[in-house]
């Protein structure tokens, strides 16, 4: 098997799998019970905490638990304007942000919000100056991520908490940091960010949790009710094993190490597929290396990804979220019709080897030769 979706998940490492066993098994007890077991649980709670808190550089009690990125980046954006709508009207976010964000936006207009979509030019980047025209005194949420999910591209959010404050605007600065956390240092204080969300099954953590960065003196207003926990900004029994999983894969990062490895494939991928005839490269060349978009030109996305795939090549057309839909990152970018409609996405962890992106340029040599073109 050559699994190159990890932009998609990834799979749960043996030692995140060792440490969501023991806390479905062993130290079973809800953190919020007042008994021995309780306690013990909360230690494991409070551990997990701590471990996320130190690799963003940021206290403990500014980390809070949730069920994904999805519920993550919906509790930054409806809780972040639920809790300054009155202090303005508008929203600056992009057009390529992930369907979390990007759909959440179609509610704020709907209930009058004024939303506005800096677009990216055709390589996925943005400047600087984009957002100094987007943001002003009544914009009360910027939401932009810091690498975008389906061609890789570094977003300049470190650039932008200047300009809000040069606006003398009163908006908080939300980053989805999903497809960064774990691959690049996220560190909120030096980026100037005041809410940070990143997901546990993209790091070989388990699937249904996640967390959410609320930098202290901030109250976005909760979306659910009923419980004490995560100080009722997010209750709920918490999913301990997840988040014990989580925090275990935290603690087993090693970035630096990591990058310099699936530079080294990245390197290696796009010299294959650049040599291959009717390959197109979508990402830009300073894109984060953990993920290539590509088109194979005149094959269909989907026909493509299942020729792959019956040769247990496993690759995707696109964010997982979007289930095959036409993919808005590339229609923001402006790309043709048949670049857009035949594009593929290659993401890398380092369980990767060198044999996969050779079978990945074998499958895709075979397919633009033997499928029928459109």
């Amino acid at each position: 098997m050559h699994y190159l979706d990890n932009s998609a998940t990834t799979r749960v490492s043996e030692s995140v799998s060792a440490k969501v066993t023991e806390l479905m098994r062993d130290n079973f007890g809800n953190p919020s019970s007042l008994h021995s077991l309780g306690i013990k649980a909360e230690n494991e709670l409070n551990t997990a905490r701590g471990i996320i808190a130190d690799e963003l550089g940021v206290n403990d009690n500014e980390i809070f638990f949730t069920s994904g990125g999805t519920e993550a980046n919906n509790l930054a954006v409806f809780g972040t304007v639920e809790w300054l709508k009155k202090r303005g009207n508008k929203i600056v976010t992009t057009a390529v942000e992930h369907s979390s964000v990007f759909e959440s936006m179609a509610q704020f207009e709907e209930k009058g919000f004024d939303v506005e979509y800096v677009k990216p030019d055709e390589n996925g980047h943005f400047t600087a100056e984009q957002f100094e025209r987007a943001i002003d005194e009544k914009t009360i949420l910027v939401s932009v991520m810091y690498v975008n999910n389906e061609i890789g591209t570094i977003f300049p959010v470190n650039k932008l908490k200047k300009i809000i404050e040069r606006k003398k605007s009163p908006a908080v600065l939300h980053s989805d940091c999903v497809q960064a956390f774990g691959k690049i240092a996220v560190k909120p204080k030096k980026l100037g960010l005041d809410i940070v969300t990143v997901s546990g099954h993209k790091v070989h953590a388990p699937k249904g949790v996640g967390a959410i960065y609320i930098k202290k003196g901030l109250h976005p207003k909760p979306l659910l009710f009923g419980g004490e926990q995560e100080k009722k900004l997010r209750p709920g029994t918490e999913a301990l094993p997840l988040i014990a999983g989580l925090g275990q894969a935290v603690k087993d990062f090693e970035i630096n190490k990591n990058y310099d490895y699936i530079k080294s494939l990245n390197d290696y991928a796009l010299e294959k597929l650049k040599a291959v005839d009717g390959v197109r490269i979508n990402s830009p060349e300073d894109a984060l290396p953990y993920i290539i978009n590509f088109s194979a030109l005149g094959i269909r996305s989907e026909t493509m990804l299942h020729f792959l795939a019956q040769r247990e090549v496993y690759v995707s057309s696109g964010s997982a979220c979007a289930k095959g839909k036409p993919s808005h990152v590339l229609s923001a970018m402006e790309l043709n019709r048949n670049t857009a409609d035949s594009a593929i996405r290659v993401s890398f962890s380092k369980e990767n080897t060198t044999d996969d992106i050779d079978a990945l340029v074998e499958g895709v040599k075979e397919g633009l030769d033997s499928l029928v073109r459109r």
